[in-house]
């Protein structure tokens, strides 16, 4: 699905990634966990196509397209999709009109016809019945007034309806208390298929109590330096990254 040969990344001229290598094929969930700093959500957005994070060296190959050859929208269309620590609110913009002007994009950026309204509301609807949110969500300006569980459910809602062949998720438990993350570890798990991939971001284990991933990648200074099974998340937890090092 991905690989990422050898990346290197300048935020504001400082090197953040040094020398970062990864393999995600289809089907797989990988989880990179790491303490502050180490260079996480550099690389979650260096995948999203962030202008302000400088690539120095390196190769990221998505699914057999050179991703550093394409633009943020490109990046979409084909199948890419970031879910943010932060969601940001957009005022002024519903939830309905952003969602069906991000997917009719990403389908004529396919080749594809937009879908109709009726056509759409109909698979909002749909979507929204499986991650379990509300309906006078969809009229609520873009994340305006949400609590955090309800923006990082609305993320979840977005990764449904555009149905990405890999997901990113960037500390999407952040913030949330236990009943939360359930409930937005269920929308995630509703959208997993045979043929997509899920990248996790994440600080702790209790997330992957919900979200079971097969690879467990430790990221330390720039780069994986650990990788493992669930049981590393598991050692991570007990015993913090202290051994983890380059």
């Amino acid at each position: 699905m991905i690989e990422i040969i050898d990346l290197h990344v300048n935020v504001e001229g400082k090197p953040i990634l040094k020398g970062l290598t990864l393999s995600v094929g289809k089907g797989e969930i990988h989880a990179i966990m790491g303490p502050n700093g180490a260079g996480k959500s550099t690389l979650a957005r260096t995948l999203a196509g962030h202008p302000a994070y400088e690539v120095t060296r390196g190769e990221i190959w998505f699914k057999k397209q050179n991703l550093l050859e394409m633009n943020p929208e490109e990046r979409a269309c084909a199948g890419l999709f970031m879910s943010f620590q932060y969601p940001l609110e957009i005022a002024g913009v519903s939830n309905d009109q952003f969602l069906k002007t991000a997917l009719n994009a990403q389908r004529k950026g396919r080749g594809e016809e937009s879908l109709a309204d009726g056509a759409f509301e109909a698979l909002l609807t749909a979507k929204m019945g499986e991650m379990g949110v509300r309906s006078e969500f969809r009229t609520r300006g873009v994340n305006e007034g949400f609590s955090g569980g309800e923006k990082k459910r609305n993320e979840i809602l977005q990764m449904a309806l555009f149905n990405p062949d890999l997901a990113i998720l960037d500390e999407t438990d952040s913030g949330l208390d236990i009943d939360a993350m359930r409930i937005v570890a269920e929308g995630v798990n509703a959208t997993r298929r045979k043929d997509n991939a899920l990248l996790m971001i994440t600080h702790y284990q209790r997330l992957l109590d919900f979200i079971r991933p097969q690879f467990v990648h430790v990221l330390a200074d720039g780069r994986i330096v650990q990788s493992g099974g669930p049981e590393l998340a598991l050692h991570l937890e007990e015993k913090g990254y202290a051994l983890c090092n380059s």
